[in-house]
């Protein structure tokens, strides 16, 4: 089957899914919620600041918790200080997670200035703090880069062979430039040269929208997983939906009510678990999560006009409740 397992040193990813770090979605709750719709084999944290988690930062030590019912998990950091890299890695293995990642992709101005993805110009630094971080632990170390600066400066195989001479046990590759951001296509012969370059399992990362991407991403790259990111919030089923493709050639689409109790679960575990900022979350997910929903520009309006957790839980009930009592009109010949 296709991306049916990964294996990184002696964590088994099963199947070889993988779930994004994304600032601002992939937190505890939304971490748990993947895992329990399917199909999603791996979790990684939101990107957390190096430099932060030295100063014992309350946002950083907010960003790594996580349960166990998260495993394998894996934490993501960033900076841009070899030294200070490597403490915060010891931190994130004292902590208990699976594996470490290092942010290399992020295209922010506020994260170039300190490392994300503006250390791939900086080649001996980044080798330096890859040295750094794999003397520091023994847990697993990963990095997810992307292609390059800009076209003129793609870097992307020379940087996965250093990270592979340095110890670095895998790779994601999502092949935009920092200058591209999130425009354009993604280059997947850029994943393709990277796994003809290095022996280490290669994660390709980029326009995966449906199962069917997927299967092209791999008979067009030869990469060992696939990476999920900007599909996630919009549709978390597309972990399961892609596990039953690869078995069945087929995969399900979800239906209102699906729907229904996809929305009201996940605002749900945001209420339980006492999430700061719970309503800003159920209003940044509204618009994500009513995709594909009847009359689903209303929800949004009523969902942003509710004052509290407590309406907008009411309002979803029931906008849903008249929804899923009269069924779609059959379609006028």
């Amino acid at each position: 089957m296709v991306f049916e397992e990964l294996k990184i040193r002696h964590v088994s990813i099963r199947p070889a899914h993988i779930l994004a770090p994304m600032a601002g979605i992939t937190d505890t709750v939304f971490r748990r919620f993947i895992k329990q719709l399917g199909g999603c084999g791996l979790i990684m944290t939101e990107f957390v600041s190096s430099e932060g988690m030295l100063r014992h930062n309350l946002k950083s030590q907010r960003y790594l918790y996580y349960t166990e019912e998260e495993r394998p998990i894996t934490a993501q950091i960033f900076g841009a200080d070899p030294d200070h890299l490597a403490e915060a890695a010891r931190m994130i293995e004292d902590l208990g997670f699976d594996l470490i990642d290092l942010n290399l992709g992020c295209p922010a101005k506020k994260v170039v200035k300190c490392g994300g993805s503006g250390l791939l110009r900086d080649l001996p630094l980044l080798q330096q703090i890859f040295r750094k971080i794999r003397a520091a632990v023994t847990i697993p170390f990963t990095v997810k880069i992307r292609s390059g600066w800009s076209d003129e400066e793609i870097v992307a195989a020379p940087v996965a062979r250093m990270a592979e001479d340095c110890g670095v046990e895998a790779i994601a590759v999502h092949p935009r430039t920092r200058m591209q951001g999130y425009s354009g296509r993604a280059r997947w012969d850029i994943i393709a040269e990277v796994k003809a370059n290095v022996r280490i399992p290669v994660i390709g990362n980029g326009d995966v929208m449906t199962p069917p991407d997927a299967e092209a991403l791999h008979d067009q790259t030869g990469c060992d997983a696939v990476m999920i990111g900007r599909a996630a919030p919009t549709n978390p089923w597309i972990f399961r939906q892609m596990m039953e493709y690869f078995r069945s050639g087929t995969y399900s689409e979800p239906a209102e009510a699906d729907r229904y109790e996809l929305i009201r679960s996940y605002y749900a575990m945001l209420v339980q678990e006492n999430m700061p900022g719970a309503i800003g979350k159920m209003k940044q997910f509204a618009s994500w999560f009513t995709h594909g929903v009847r009359n689903g520009a209303e929800l949004r309006r009523q969902v942003q006009s509710a004052q509290s957790a407590r309406e907008v839980l009411d309002r979803v009930d029931e906008f849903f409740t008249n929804i899923l009592s009269f069924p779609c009109p059959a379609p006028t010949a």
